[in-house]
Order: structure tokens, then sequence, then C-alpha cells
């Protein structure tokens, strides 16, 4: 009988532990090795002027801010390139942006209102 007893307050101990390390909302690992960090804020990019050689970038992204928020790359004219997944508030990722030929890319926010409130910036490749 102790056996069980003691099982099952291991049992809530561990399911207690695993509760708590997901409430960061982030992996922990950190920025990668040769990665571009961005943070993102309401409404912002920081920094909003990035500068990449061609070829494969990989972006790590950090949202301070209280809401949702992505990075998308899109050419001048409004075709989109590359983009991250929505990132929560509190939250980091990597997203990898492939084949980025030399040239002038716009990186946007795409949540409702936010490029439009100012989170907006740009990519320069080259």
């Amino acid at each position: 009988m102790g056996t069980r007893i003691a099982a099952v307050a291991l049992a809530a101990v561990v399911a207690a532990l695993v509760g708590c390390g997901g409430s960061s909302g982030s992996s922990g690992a950190g920025q990668p090795a040769g990665s571009y960090k961005v943070i993102m804020t309401e409404f912002k990019f920081n920094p909003s002027a990035i500068t990449v050689k061609p070829g494969t970038t990989t972006f790590f992204l950090v949202n301070q801010g209280t809401v949702a928020h992505d990075m998308v790359i899109e050419t001048q004219s409004g075709q989109r390139v590359a983009g991250s997944d929505l990132v929560q508030a509190g939250n980091e990722t990597t997203f990898t942006a492939s084949n980025l030929a030399a040239g002038s890319y716009l990186i946007v926010c795409t949540q409702p209102g936010h490029e439009a409130a100012g989170m907006k910036g740009t990519l320069s490749v080259g």
C-alpha cells in the first residue's frame, strides 16, 4: 500500500513540474548560432532594418509583446517569400528563409492591423 501512495505522489509531482515547465512559453534553448535575432513587440521589429547574405538565413524571433506576432518576408510588390508561424506573447521560435536572392524586401507582421500600426521593416539581401 505504501508503494502505491508513493507512486501516486511521484506522479503528482511530475505532473506539477511538467505544468510549470511550459509556463514561460520558450524552449530555453536560446538563440541558435548563426541566426539573426529579431525582437517583436507592439508594434515593431527590433531591429527594423536587417541585412543578410544571399542564400539561406535563419531568424530567431522573440515575442516580448503582449499579443501574438509573426514575421513575413515579402517582395517590394507584396509577394510572400517566407514567413514564421504565429509566435504567442512570451514565446520564441526560429524560422528559415531559403534561397533569398539579392535585393530589398519588406518584413511585416500579418496580424490584423499590426503592419498599419508600424510593425514593418526592411530586409536587405546582398
